[in-house]
């Protein structure tokens, strides 16, 4: 996987803390919701957490998405993973406008650079050096239209073309949004880097 590699154990990590949700499972369907679905329950949760930034309230955003997600099974084409975690974007930001809504602000497209995202470029080169702390708390840091693209590349390693079908903007969008996330990126991490460095010497 190209992008940003420290991120990808924490898949793993989330997948062992919160096991899949087949209470929420009946009737005749289960069988291929099981097969099809339930395989990207880490990933579900992993979007929620990042979107919300709070472990309870992902639990939260997940069971009801996952809720959604039985309840419009039928309605399934194509590749299930980019579905799900279209469904789990809708209701992070569905809990949002309730609960947070400063965070869900009207994004104007038009002050991005429409620079293409360069998948082993310096920035993605840059986050690579620095510790796994730093590297969350700077992702966490980012404005939730960036934030959302730069976990769906980096972390769950969605092609172009399933991030604008979760996100719902055209490829364009994504690629110029995932440039500015990492140049916004590479930058906090720059600055955290400058003072970690100011406070050794002092």
């Amino acid at each position: 996987m190209t992008g940003i590699p420290m991120l990808a154990s924490q898949s793993l990590q989330l997948q062992e803390a919160h096991p899949e949700p087949s209470h929420l499972l009946s009737g005749g369907r289960k069988r291929r919701f099981e097969q099809q679905v339930l395989p990207h329950f880490a990933a579900a949760y992993n979007l929620a957490r990042w979107l919300t930034r709070n472990d309870h309230d992902a639990q939260d955003v997940v069971q009801e998405a996952f809720l959604r997600a039985y309840r419009f099974f039928d309605g399934l084409r194509g590749e299930a993973k980019p579905w799900l975690l279209a469904i789990v974007r809708n209701a992070c930001f569905t809990w949002m406008q309730a609960n947070r809504p400063v965070e869900v602000v009207a994004f104007d497209d038009g002050i991005v650079d429409t620079v293409p995202a360069d998948d082993d470029g310096p920035e993605a080169q840059a986050a690579r050096s620095f510790d796994r702390r730093m590297l969350n708390e700077a992702i966490a840091g980012l404005p939730l239209p960036f934030r959302e693209v730069l976990i769906l590349r980096e972390l769950e390693d969605l092609s172009y073309k399933e991030i604008a079908r979760v996100a719902d903007v055209p490829i364009g969008t994504v690629m110029s949004r995932l440039a500015r996330a990492r140049r916004l990126l590479a930058a906090s991490l720059r600055d955290a880097s400058n003072i970690s460095g100011t406070q050794e010497r002092t």
